[in-house]
């Protein structure tokens, strides 16, 4: 697509996410995204990959903007992702005034997940996708999100994470996650007095 045939303008899409399109099972390269007029497949620039601090789930609603290029000739259209953000959902719960102000907003807590290559190359997708899930499943989602970073200078030992109170976990699979979070965020059905799982080992 040449640019003298190209006609470029700016789009801003919602809709929900569906997924990436990884390329070597763990670079980003494109998102997916459910509109009311179909799927988009969008590139994503490095600002917007960077930008992108909390990670998303299949059916969470965003904002993607960003440029559009259409060939004058043929009429293919291309999207380039600049700004991906998180959006409330539509149907939003109606909160009463007072208790708005009655109730400051708390900070969520953040884990965070290295997303270098080396990492990336040992799983951290993987861990990042079931973290965020795990934190869905126990209700957490607005408490506790998941961010990815740079490197943490533990490449040999990745996937690398870090919990809120800074407890670092070095060669982390996916599989270990549910009884990290368990130990992290004890659930209102578990026993003040429960010693967790992983506190119990030597």
């Amino acid at each position: 697509m040449g640019k003298k045939n190209c006609q470029v303008t700016q789009f801003c899409l919602q809709g929900r996410f569906v997924g990436f399109v990884l390329e070597d099972d763990y670079k980003i390269k494109l998102l997916r995204l459910e509109t009311a007029e179909g799927e988009s497949w969008i590139k994503l620039s490095k600002e917007a990959r960077a930008g992108l601090g909390q990670v998303l789930l299949p059916g969470n609603w965003i904002e993607v903007c960003g440029e559009r290029k259409q060939d004058k000739e043929t009429g293919a259209v291309k999207l380039k992702a600049d700004k991906i953000r998180l959006k409330a959902e539509v149907e939003t719960q109606i909160v009463p005034l007072e208790a708005k102000a009655s109730q400051p907003k708390k900070k969520p807590a953040c884990i965070l997940v290295c997303q270098k290559s080396d990492c990336c190359k040992r799983g951290a997708m993987e861990v990042t996708q079931a973290l965020a899930e795990g934190l869905r499943d126990r209700n957490l989602e607005q408490e506790v999100i998941v961010k990815g970073t740079g490197c943490m200078k533990h490449c040999k030992a990745g996937p690398n994470i870090v919990m809120p109170d800074k407890t670092a976990y070095r060669r982390i699979d996916a599989s270990d996650v549910p009884e990290i979070l368990d130990q992290h965020f004890a659930t209102e059905n578990q026993s003040k007095d429960a010693v967790p799982v992983l506190a119990s080992v030597v």
